[in-house]
């Protein structure tokens, strides 16, 4: 089976090529199905640590909780944390690797798979920028990045989710590109290419929604980038309060 994307990405400032994922698992390729859990690879502040091993789940551990001197923001009533609802983090044994460095769910990854084929059947180069992310990477990109670009916690919630509340947790979030257009890559310009049309058009087929539309109700920056995963019981489940809180505003 032709792989619909490659290796060739441009990462941005906010997600090093080399820390996206936390977790990683053997592909089986040509028969459209990710089995064969090889080895668990949690993304750490120093470095990583390879933890060989299955079924192991990860609690939520919302950002309040982190021990993290200085952060004294508190969810909101409705459970939102600076815009942001709390996710559970995915079980390490549903992980698979989709590219190098980058791992989804098992079942984002097999959605993703077919929509990326038949995205370049019609000649379009979608490109996977970001998936699954450890509690302890989406802790260093929240935290030290606000601190190298002297970015208060509200200011960096707005591109950012606190660890606990990022929808990458999950393993149904993924961030998208377009081949042709890697300028484009995280950035609002992202919805004059040609791949974001074609998403528009096509990813709900394949169960995929745009996350943070513009003037989104969370009031999180617009992000035509960011997509989540939502063709399964457990993954409506895990979303289900933004889709409520999105649909009673409406």
């Amino acid at each position: 089976m032709a792989r619909a994307s490659s290796a060739r990405r441009h990462p941005s400032g906010d997600i090093p090529v080399a820390r996206r994922a936390g977790a990683a698992r053997q592909r089986r390729r040509g028969s459209g199905s990710l089995v064969g859990l090889v080895a668990v690879v949690a993304v750490v502040a120093g470095g990583v640590t390879v933890l060989l091993g299955t079924n192991r789940t990860a609690p939520v551990q919302p950002a309040q909780s982190l021990g993290i001197e200085g952060f004294r923001q508190r969810p909101d009533e409705d459970g939102r944390l600076l815009g942001h609802f709390p996710y559970e983090e995915v079980p390490l044994d549903q992980l698979v690797s989709f590219e190098p460095g980058i791992v989804l769910h098992l079942d984002a990854a097999n959605a993703l798979d077919a929509m990326l084929q038949a995205g370049l059947a019609e000649g379009v180069d979608l490109r996977l920028l970001s998936g699954y992310r450890s509690l302890a990477l989406q802790e260093s990109i929240f935290f030290d990045i606000a601190s190298e670009r002297n970015q208060t916690a509200e200011e960096r919630a707005q591109v950012s989710a606190p660890p606990g509340y990022s929808e990458h947790s999950t393993g149904y979030a993924i961030d998208l590109g377009d081949g042709e257009a890697p300028e484009t890559n995280l950035s609002q310009s992202f919805e004059q290419t040609r791949a974001f049309r074609w998403l528009q058009d096509n990813a709900a087929r394949y169960h995929f929604i745009l996350s943070f539309p513009r003037g989104n109700q969370q009031g999180v920056m617009y992000e035509p980038w960011h997509w989540r995963f939502q063709g399964t019981a457990e993954a409506l489940r895990q979303f289900e309060a933004a889709r409520r809180f999105t649909s009673r505003r409406l």
